[in-house]
């Protein structure tokens, strides 16, 4: 399996429309959503005070090339309430590249694979649900295999509750 994957997520908000809001704009903007794990609900990374966040992976067709791929997302973002505060702030909606095909790139404010992907099970889960034998093009590890490893004590639950 090859492909672009991202991670849309949020806790601020209407979480389950927010979600929904992102998949409709990555479908208009970025390209055709060929598969999408199920959603994921997680205590906030980073700050324990804050929200809990939904989470979801999407295995996406694109022609955009990374660069373009990034500024889109965060302008989908943005167009979604998404400001930028500080590090690991509450958020309406925030999309991540995890994979851009084998890529290998790391360019000031865009590194691909994501650099942290491996120590998050939030990232790791979903991710593993749609992609199991997916190999980090770097690390040489299948996603399953990376997840049996994951050292990151917070729970990831599937979210079953849609009654935001």
């Amino acid at each position: 399996m090859n492909g672009i994957f991202l991670i849309i997520g949020g806790n601020l908000g209407n979480r389950i429309q927010c979600l929904k809001q992102g998949r409709e704009a990555i479908e208009q903007q970025i390209g055709h959503i060929l598969q999408s794990s199920s959603i994921y609900e997680t205590a906030a990374w980073g700050q324990t005070d804050a929200p809990p966040y939904l989470n979801q992976v999407l295995w996406v067709d694109s022609s955009l090339s990374p660069e373009k791929l990034l500024q889109t997302a965060l302008n989908i973002e943005s167009s979604a309430g998404r400001t930028r505060l500080k590090k690991w702030d509450s958020r309406t909606l925030d999309i991540d590249i995890l994979f851009y095909h084998n890529l290998i790139m790391e360019q000031p404010g865009l590194k691909i694979p994501h650099p942290r992907m491996q120590s998050r099970r939030f990232v790791l889960t979903p991710l593993a649900e749609i992609a199991p034998f997916l190999v980090h093009p770097v690390l040489g590890i299948d996603i399953r295999t990376l997840l049996q490893q994951c050292e990151d004590p917070l729970q990831v639950q599937p979210y079953t509750d849609s009654n935001e």
